[in-house]
């Protein structure tokens, strides 16, 4: 890696005994006389040389100083390395023109999955504490920012061996790096070949000529082996072992996943011990942490509705008796004031399913509780996006869940008919008329349909008859609000039916306020939203706010195009003012 023209290549370990040093990622603009003044500040520079292409005459990036003492070298390389020179930074090392030493790989490590924030200068400082650096590099694209990888030399063996241990693995600006030992290209392409085979889930009567049989139609085979016991039967594996590489790695993408004898068989690459156990190491590693992901997507509870005086301890006790929690947190703002919402996280997602059950609407204090699966951010919010779009289509049908659309967003042809019937519909409506340009499947089984009139006029209207008594739309402001506490008690103990009435009753008045021409069929699509979300509502004026305005824009950019045929009369069910 301390190599002058390919850094990556530089593997030596020297103990510095001249007086010449490389500088390396120099800008192509910079001339030795600019080179010589930055050095001079140091001591007396005896030369400097910048390398350039024999053609072109283009700088190549790299260069070297020589000082006449050494002390002044050595106090360059501390004072000056990651000096910016032109606008970048550069780096420096002793100059080391022994080749064999530089491709050796000797006290040479490879570190990859580095954070983009972390810059050459980091790079050595974090390093460097394992021990004495010689060279440093970190790989950066054409724009000079890190492609999260890079080299560190240093001057032994042990340090190298000891930055493995202790930095493999570790977490540097949130991301886990790799440390291991750098390995040159050759060998890296040498690792891709192979010769041996190793093959498995044979049966049992299989043999070596079984073996060399299937396997010589792919090349030129020098042995084959069936592994077995110390009673003479086979263990069920074996090797094969090719001439060369290539028909090797032709009979591994063949075989592989073969099917001999009602057995598949595994054909791959034959591993070393280590290999084998660094390979299950990884995988097993993988497959934990997609466990634990997968786990905590479940496990892990979103609360919300909390009352202010609640903190973690108190929610903690709340949770506990559905199971083991392993974290319960209460958000709070800067000024460690809650924001009323937090999270519970159980030791298994049965534990959750439990508390989700028992705790969504439960009332304490005097607010109902709002419990659900927790979900990232980005996966709540390309969910909702999903849904957002799904429901502004105007094919919502009956068969779908309703959760799938978020509830402030349902349109009313969905909500009309996923949850009501056609007598309430009517209520509902008033002396509104429904176009129907649907089939009449697309109701749900067992609906029926109580005092609707048909009439073939105005191009199929089917208009739907007003059941006697008053609207419930005009007659809201007669109706008086029960107190926010009062009403979430008062629901607890009333139905289902009862319970939307009584929200209807509360959430009208507050909503023909913020707007009076369209407060029925917003209220409408407010009442689908889970009974907490609404009672928030009632309690938050900016959040309902929000609602009705997001209600509003469901109305009026729902289908508006009036049917030209019979056909598209049977397509879907709209409202016509």
């Amino acid at each position: 890696m301390a190599g002058e023209v390919n850094a990556a290549a530089e593997t030596s370990v020297v103990q510095p005994v001249t007086m010449a040093l490389y500088v390396g990622d120099l800008d192509f603009g910079v001339t030795e006389e600019e080179l010589r003044r930055l050095f001079e500040q140091i001591g007396g520079v005896d030369s400097v040389k910048i390398c350039t292409d024999q053609t072109t005459e283009q700088s190549l990036g790299y260069g070297y100083v020589n000082f006449s003492n050494p002390q002044h070298a050595a106090k360059a390389l501390e004072d000056l390395n990651f000096t910016p020179l032109n606008g970048k930074r550069i780096r420096i090392s002793y100059s080391n023109r022994d080749a064999n030493m530089r491709i050796s790989g000797a006290g040479n490590i490879f570190v990859k999955n580095l954070d983009e924030k972390i810059d050459l200068k980091a790079l050595y400082e974090i390093f460097s504490s394992c021990g004495d650096i010689f060279s440093c590099k970190l790989e950066t694209n054409a724009t000079g920012h890190s492609k999260g990888y890079g080299f560190v030399q240093y001057t032994s063996d042990e340090a190298a061996k000891k930055a493995i241990d202790q930095l493999n693995g570790t977490l540097l600006h949130g991301k886990e790096v790799y440390v291991g030992p750098f390995i040159s290209k050759q060998e890296r392409e040498k690792a891709n070949k192979f010769t041996n085979v190793f093959v498995k889930n044979l049966s049992e009567s299989t043999n070596e000529e079984d073996l060399k049989i299937t396997f010589g139609e792919f090349g030129s085979i020098t042995s084959v082996v069936v592994i077995r016991g110390e009673d003479g039967n086979s263990k069920c594996f074996g090797f094969v072992n090719f001439e060369n590489a290539e028909d090797a790695a032709k009979s591994v993408e063949v075989l592989n996943g073969h099917i001999v004898g009602g057995k598949e068989w595994y054909v791959g690459r034959a591993q070393k011990k280590f290999e084998r156990e660094r390979m299950l190491k990884l995988r097993y590693a993988q497959i934990t942490t997609e466990a634990v992901e997968s786990s905590l997507r479940l496990n892990n509870l979103y609360v919300k509705n909390l009352e202010d005086k609640i903190d973690d301890d108190k929610l903690k006790e709340l949770f506990s008796p559905f199971g083991e929690i392993t974290s319960c947190k209460v958000m709070c703002d800067p000024k460690g004031i809650s924001k009323g919402s937090g999270f519970v996280a159980f030791s298994t997602s049965q534990e959750a399913s439990k508390a989700i059950s028992e705790m969504n609407g439960k009332m304490v204090g005097r607010k109902p509780l709002y419990v659900a699966v927790a979900e990232r951010k980005e996966t709540r919010k390309i969910r909702l996006q999903t849904a957002r779009c799904w429901c502004s289509a105007a094919h919502c049908t009956n068969g779908a869940p309703a959760g799938h659309c978020p509830l402030a967003f349902q349109l009313m042809v969905h909500f009309f008919f996923a949850f009501q019937t056609l007598t309430e519909l009517t209520n509902r409506l008033s002396h509104k008329q429904v176009l129907l340009r649907g089939n009449v499947n697309r109701f749900p089984p067992g609906y029926s349909f109580p005092n609707v009139t048909a009439q073939n006029t105005n191009g199929g209207m089917l208009s739907v008859a007003r059941e006697s008594g008053p609207s419930p739309v005009h007659d809201m402001k007669a109706r008086r609000s029960v107190p926010i506490g009062g009403l979430a008690s008062a629901l607890t103990n009333a139905s289902p039916a009862e319970q939307r009435r009584m929200l209807r009753e509360n959430l009208y008045p507050l909503v023909e306020k913020m707007e009076h021409d369209m407060a029925g069929k917003v209220t409408d699509i407010l009442l689908e939203m889970d009974q907490t979300e609404v009672l928030h509502l009632l309690e938050s004026p900016e959040s309902l706010r929000v609602k009705v305005t997001e209600a509003k824009e469901v109305i009026k950019n729902g289908p508006q195009q009036r049917p030209d045929t019979p056909s598209e009369q049977l397509a879907s069910l709209v409202l016509n003012e």
